[in-house]
């Protein structure tokens, strides 16, 4: 059986470099699938405990040049924490390489621009000095900016160069080489003064850092939807131990705690409602703006705010037990994962360094040896090749949307869980909805009641209301709730009997009640004569008729109809607007569900179905080449919820419907099917224009890099300008996705 571990991984720059770990460890023995994330700087590993454990996982990170530990929740610092020291790591980075940066340059550039220099340090005067205080306030530079050096050529040297080897190779080159002039402007040769490029090493490792600091800075807002989750939860609860109330941090509240909420109190935990009543703000879990009434017996969520009410609750369930936890980590896995399209950067990564390497190399060999250039402008075009060739923006494109998107389809109560399954879900065209508990509310309720024998309407609902009070049966409990909401006395009875597949039978003052289907009343020869056009009229309006018989005489007839939901119908037009097939299928007979199809404007129905059948209907639906969205909320759904390419649970439907979908909406309105796949659509757009910048800017910018406008008498790149534009392609990518938080999703 495999095991899951999740992993923090150091050192990554870049696209590169998630595809040097994910290769590093897929080649080890027992490993089933490995998935990196550059945003989180993470990765989840698939693997066979009884081939290689987490020892030989982390090994294998470390020699391909990076640092992995097993991710602890109760030990590791949060996402949020890590943003923060990363962001304020890169500032100080940037604001010490920036305080010798800004002096390097206006030494090195400012007699050349007409500014004064202090005669002591002038490269005409004095040139030994000039040259000695660069290399003075160049060192300092280079050594906050040692990260590019020890990552770039370690992974260089592992035969796995990321972006880290290009700035590593083109900055040591041009210091290298002004070390070369250091050496003749030494010897009395102070024409060499002209060719220093240490100001060009210190920006650009200044403005790549400015870039990583921004870039740093905006992966930090992907992020914010979990952020804000994790700080929903209470701190305190008041509990009931020993006859007193105790106020008590979270983490020690346990199963069973009775726990009083007064109003404007979070809610702890997750729990049932013993006592009392109010209003609660859930919208913070489900994205419902409107407060929910709650009363006794009914579920509260921990997070989820009291209204006016003080109420009483038993503790269910506390700790990652509960829905917000369980939200927490969904997200966090939907995260985590990779996106099918994410595929396209990762072909490109696994090249694209190497290629960067050479274009670099035969450009400066081209400038140098055909168009008869001098070496200085040779390596000036090889660097600013090495330089601005980033694959930074192509290892963001994917991940950092995806972020964004689940975010954002977390704060309006959909949750997606995995990556795939947030690319995929607009592809749909088909989606099938179960009937009961999605298109309809799941709570059927007695719409008629009619009296044919001596009893009136009242009497008759009161006697079978006595039978049905044994019956757990959805529509058995309507008649209960009918006779309670109309004050009725329920009657004594005897002989109760369960009639599987037909009703219920009882004897009531000494005669027998039968109550059931039609194959009941044919059972017990009745005549249903009375009842015919009643029944004819309900069926058309897609009610349950409910018989009623005294022995062989029909006494009544009760009918019950699960109301439809009110967004239902709107959201059936608005799917088929968007071209989609919309089908409703459902274990109910024909004419039931063809009148609530009617009711919503389905025009394909599949009926009376079994529970182990649904699955084999989306089966028959995917073989006519149909991409089916299944969705449902009952433990009957679950195999279909599997079936289909994309199954969606409607979040008041069960735990088994929940874990076998890879869409939870939170609320029980269906119109966020609409928000779902809205969502999905935007989030594969940003992508797409992600991955087009990237690749643009890198077709663009190489070929400027390398001269060709130069050839043509346009400008030469400056290394620093490509410096500049390389730190800044990575923070654009990321900007553009979070332009998702804003879209309009309805």
């Amino acid at each position: 059986m495999a095991t899951k571990e999740t992993f923090v991984i150091d050192g990554m720059t870049c696209a590169a470099c998630v595809l040097n770990v994910e290769n590093a460890v897929k080649k080890l023995d027992g490993i089933e699938s490995a998935v990196v994330n550059l945003t989180t700087e993470k990765m989840t590993v698939d693997y066979d405990p009884a081939l290689v454990d987490d020892a030989k996982i982390e090994k294998a990170v470390a020699d391909a040049g990076y640092g992995a530990t097993v991710f602890d929740p109760e030990t590791a610092k949060s996402q949020e924490e890590r943003d923060d020291e990363a962001t304020n790591r890169m500032w100080h980075k940037f604001l010490m390489s920036a305080i010798f940066s800004v002096p390097l340059l206006y030494i090195s550039m400012g007699s050349m621009m007409g500014m004064w220099v202090p005669n002591m340090i002038s490269p005409h005067s004095h040139p030994m000095t000039f040259t000695l205080l660069q290399l003075v306030l160049t060192l300092p530079i280079m050594y906050f900016g040692r990260r590019f050096y020890v990552n770039g050529f370690r992974s260089l040297f592992k035969g796995h160069p990321n972006m880290d080897s290009l700035v590593a190779i083109a900055t040591a080159a041009a210091f290298v080489y002004s070390l070369y002039s250091l050496y003749h402007v030494s010897l009395g040769h102070a024409h060499h003064v002209h060719e220093l490029y240490f100001e060009s090493v210190a920006v650009i490792l200044t403005l790549i850092t400015l870039g990583k600091y921004f870039e740093t800075l905006s992966k930090g807002r992907t992020s914010d939807a979990i952020k804000k989750l994790m700080t929903l939860s209470a701190k305190e609860a008041t509990v009931i131990r020993h006859g007193q109330e105790l106020s008590l941090p979270i983490e020690e509240v346990v199963l069973g705690d009775v726990i009083i909420v007064k109003p404007g109190e979070k809610i702890p935990v997750d729990g049932v409602v013993l006592s009392g009543q109010s209003a609660i703000d859930e919208s913070m879990l489900t994205g419902e703006s409107i407060p929910v009434e709650k009363q006794a017996d009914d579920k509260v969520f921990g997070a989820s705010i009291n209204g006016q009410g003080s109420i009483t609750m038993k503790a269910e369930k506390v700790g990652d037990e509960t829905l917000l936890a369980q939200i927490i980590k969904l997200v966090e896995d939907a995260q985590q994962t990779k996106a099918p399209i994410a595929k396209i950067a990762d072909r490109v990564s696994g090249v694209f360094v190497p290629v960067v390497m050479a274009i670099a190399l035969v450009t400066g060999l081209f400038w140098y040896f055909v168009m008869g250039e001098s070496f200085i402008f040779a390596m000036q075009t090889a660097i600013a090749v090495l330089v601005i060739a980033c694959p930074c923006a192509l290892g963001l494109a994917t991940p950092t949307a995806i972020m964004v998107g689940t975010g954002r389809a977390a704060e309006n109560g959909i949750l997606f869980k995995r990556g795939g399954t947030l690319e995929n879900a607009h592809h749909l065209d088909t989606i099938v909805f179960d009937k009961t508990g999605t298109i309809t509310q799941g709570k059927p309720q007695v719409i008629n009641v009619f009296a044919y024998g001596p009893e009136n309407e009242q009497c008759l609902l009161a006697q079978v209301a006595s039978i049905e009070k044994l019956s757990e049966h959805p529509l058995s409990l309507a008649i209960v709730e009918k006779a309670a909401a109309d004050r009725l006395d329920l009657l004594a009875i005897e002989n109760f009997t369960s009639l599987t597949g037909f009703g219920l039978q009882a004897d009531i003052a000494g005669q027998t009640i039968s109550v059931g289907n039609d194959k009941l009343m044919i059972q017990k020869n009745v005549d249903l004569t009375a009842s015919q056009e009643a029944v004819q009229s309900a069926t058309a309006l897609g009610q349950t008729p409910i018989y009623v018989a005294r022995g062989n005489e029909l006494i009544g007839l009760i009918t019950v109809a699960d109301q439809v939901k009110e967004d239902s119908k709107q959201t059936v037009a608005k799917l088929q607007e968007k071209g989609i097939d919309v089908v409703m299928l459902t274990g109910d007979n024909a004419k039931t569900a063809q009148a609530i199809a009617q009711q919503v404007g389905i025009k394909n129905v599949i009926s009376q179905v079994l529970p182990d059948q649904k699955s084999q209907a989306i089966q028959d639906l995917q073989s006519q080449g149909k991409m089916v969205g299944m969705v449902g909320d009952g433990i009957n759904d679950a195999p279909a919820l599997a079936t289909a390419d994309i199954g969606i649970a409607v979040g008041s439907g069960t735990d088994i419907a929940i874990e076998s979908a890879d869409i939870i909406l939170m609320k029980p309105e269906i119109s966020d099917v609409i928000k779902a796949l809205t969502i999905s659509r935007l989030t594969i757009r940003i992508i797409k224009e992600n991955l087009f910048w990237a690749f643009i800017y890198n077709v663009l910018a190489i070929p400027v890099a390398m001269g060709v406008l130069h050839l043509f008498g346009g400008p030469l790149l400056n290394p620093m300008i490509a410096g500049f534009a390389m730190g800044f392609s990575s923070v654009s990518v990321v900007l553009n996705a979070l332009r998702l938080k804003y879209i309009k999703i309805n």
